[in-house]
């Protein structure tokens, strides 16, 4: 199955049913008066966020969505029969979008959670209801409402507490495969992640959180450089990012130069992201001998002026790992804590979210329509840039899962 993580949708409501016009014909009841009855309603449309759902690739194929209409009223004050809602499965972590206003009208962040986005139209009303003492008889009746018509998109990033941020070949799949039980491909020779890898990390009795390998950035990412902007914004929803840097790159690269060029890709897609908390772990300390290790560790430190948390590692061995784990959840515990108990700073983490929402959302948008206007231009024989700057469809066959 493919990993889809956008798809635009038309969802159509359904109308309601038409009241009509009847009279009571009964033998003995002289005079039987109207018992038109009233329409049925149209079915609803509504999202819920279902966790057997990894991927909006049915969305691709599936383009339109209508629920059926309501029954007409029929008589002897008889309703018709309403129409069933109709139900549309997202993965959790599903952004609702109006095309129309590019408004988003809906998150989906919590199994079973369920959005109204298209009302069904009400039923007509049959003559009944225009009885009168002065019109006994009335032959009106009115037609049923329309339902809501909408175009919609559907933007799924990934819910986790823990985004796990490097270069390719850092070792943050193989990280990912030593805290849970996730499996990404890992291999001794150099290659990138294709796809967000979830795991969901068990540090011991109902303490548990939800760890990101989003695909390796490289240099140029925000302006659409290899994987660009694809997979960048699903960083956007984590609680804290984990920056793991290989200390001895298999290509002779610098490891300060390599922090460095995340830092900046991350900084020029969105500052609000950048902004998150992180923490460095310097990975494959396996590969250094003891005596160099330490002076090492600390020159990477010391160049990047880094002042938050550091973690050594060997993702190899799974040394150190530990340590990181039960850091991170010590760290979400405490802010889910306080989220609980400091109203002012749980509305303040709501709006930081929003704002980094929106920010990614927004510079998205942009990176595709600069993609857009490079391939129109190039369609019309324009000098332009690359044009494999961003990939606007995706054809590997991979899919995100959630792994207990």
């Amino acid at each position: 199955m493919r990993f889809i993580d956008e798809a635009v949708v038309t969802v159509k409501a359904g109308d309601g049913g038409n009241g009509i016009a009847s009279f009571r014909r009964e033998k003995y009841v002289p005079r039987g008066g109207p018992d038109g009855g009233d329409g049925g309603s149209g079915g609803d449309v509504y999202v819920i966020a279902d966790d057997n759902t990894n991927t909006l690739v049915d969305y691709r194929y599936t383009r339109r969505y209508d629920a059926r209409r309501g029954e007409n009223g029929q008589s002897r004050n008889c309703s018709g029969k309403g129409s069933e809602d109709i139900f549309l499965p997202v993965p959790i972590g599903t952004t609702i979008i109006d095309t129309e206003t590019d408004e988003v009208i809906g998150d989906l962040t919590e199994i079973g959670q369920t959005f109204l986005v298209a009302k069904g139209g009400d039923g007509g009303l049959g003559n009944t209801h225009f009885k009168s003492s002065t019109n006994q008889a009335p032959r009106k009746a009115t037609s049923g409402f329309e339902g809501e018509l909408k175009v919609l998109k559907f933007e799924l990033k990934v819910v986790a507490d823990v985004g796990l941020i490097g270069l390719p070949n850092a070792g943050k799949s193989t990280f990912i495969r030593q805290v849970s039980a996730a499996r990404p491909k890992v291999a001794d020779y150099p290659f990138t992640t294709l796809v967000p890898n979830l795991g969901v990390v068990d540090v011991g009795v109902h303490r548990s959180f939800v760890m990101a390998d989003i695909p390796g950035l490289i240099e140029g990412a925000s302006e659409g450089a290899g994987l660009g902007i694809r997979f960048l914004k699903h960083v956007a929803r984590t609680r804290r990012l984990l920056h793991i840097v290989d200390i001895k790159p298999i290509d002779g690269s610098d490891p300060v130069e390599n922090a460095r060029v995340i830092l900046n890709e991350l900084e020029r897609f969105s500052p609000e992201l950048a902004s998150l908390p992180q923490i460095l772990v310097l990975n494959k300390i396996d590969q250094i001998v003891d005596e160099d290790l330490n002076a090492i560790c600390t020159h990477i430190v010391a160049e990047l002026g880094w002042t938050g948390m550091v973690f050594r590692t060997s993702t190899l061995t799974g040394e150190g790992v530990d340590a990181v784990k039960y850091h991170l959840m010590n760290e979400i515990e405490r802010e889910r804590e306080r989220e609980e108990e400091d109203p002012i700073f749980a509305e303040a983490q709501k709006e930081s979210f929003e704002r980094l929402e929106a920010e990614v959302r927004r510079n998205t948008e942009a990176q595709r329509e600069a993609y857009r206007a490079a391939r129109r231009a190039q369609r019309e024989g324009l000098d332009l840039a690359d044009d494999d700057s961003f990939d606007d469809d995706d054809d590997s066959d991979v899919e995100v899962v959630y792994v207990p």
